[in-house]
């Protein structure tokens, strides 16, 4: 039986997607897991993302909010904006009405990645904001907490990140996710997918 765990995230500057393809690697070192990649729709136009300076999308495809019944598990990934998701991906989660009505995505675990632009900026709020999304479909909240183990109190280096889930700091947008901030994405990725699994052979 294979155990699908789908990464969905909305990335404008390649923090979150560079999260996004750690996360992936850990999910996909569990035997017995694919794991996939899948962008959410954008909905700025090109002229507006011109402007802010935005690289053009990869080539990951862009998923649709049918595809996500299709998964055994989830791991959302999103930059903040003002404490909150980006409202690229609330907009793909407004659309998941239908999923909703017959709760397709009841019972199914997902965690919870971001970026912020500096250590105040939501590190935390980002994701328990996001949690209300989660609750409505009857999903499973599952936070990393303390797992990755001595990586999580480093106080040296800037790190993001926190038990909600994997972070990192974009700063002005030049700071690149850390070494140490793409083991915690690893990890998370190989953590839920462990979880994943779990459910899906208890079922």
């Amino acid at each position: 039986m294979v155990t699908k765990v789908y990464i969905v995230y909305y990335s404008m500057y390649g923090h979150v997607e560079k999260l996004a393809e750690e996360i992936k690697k850990g999910a996909a070192s569990v035997e017995g897991v694919e794991a996939k990649l899948w962008q959410v729709p954008e909905t700025l136009p090109d002229e507006v993302l011109g402007k802010m300076s935005a690289p053009p999308k990869s080539d990951v495809p862009i998923i649709t909010p049918g595809e996500l019944a299709e998964a055994d598990g989830f791991v959302f990934g999103f930059p903040t904006r003002f404490g909150m998701m980006a409202a690229q991906f609330k907009a793909f989660l407004d659309a998941t009405g239908g999923l909703w009505r017959t709760q397709q995505l009841a019972g199914k675990p997902a965690g919870i990645f971001y970026s912020t632009g500096s250590q105040g900026g939501g590190q935390e709020t980002t994701a328990l904001t996001a949690i209300t999304q989660l609750v409505h479909h009857g999903m499973i909240f599952v936070p990393i907490g303390y797992t990755f183990g001595a990586g999580m109190f480093e106080m040296e280096k800037v790190k993001g990140g926190s038990p909600y889930g994997a972070g990192t700091y974009a700063g002005d947008g030049s700071r690149q996710p850390s070494e140490l901030e793409l083991e915690q994405a690893f990890h998370q990725g190989k953590y839920i997918a462990t979880i994943t699994k779990k459910l899906q052979g208890a079922a």
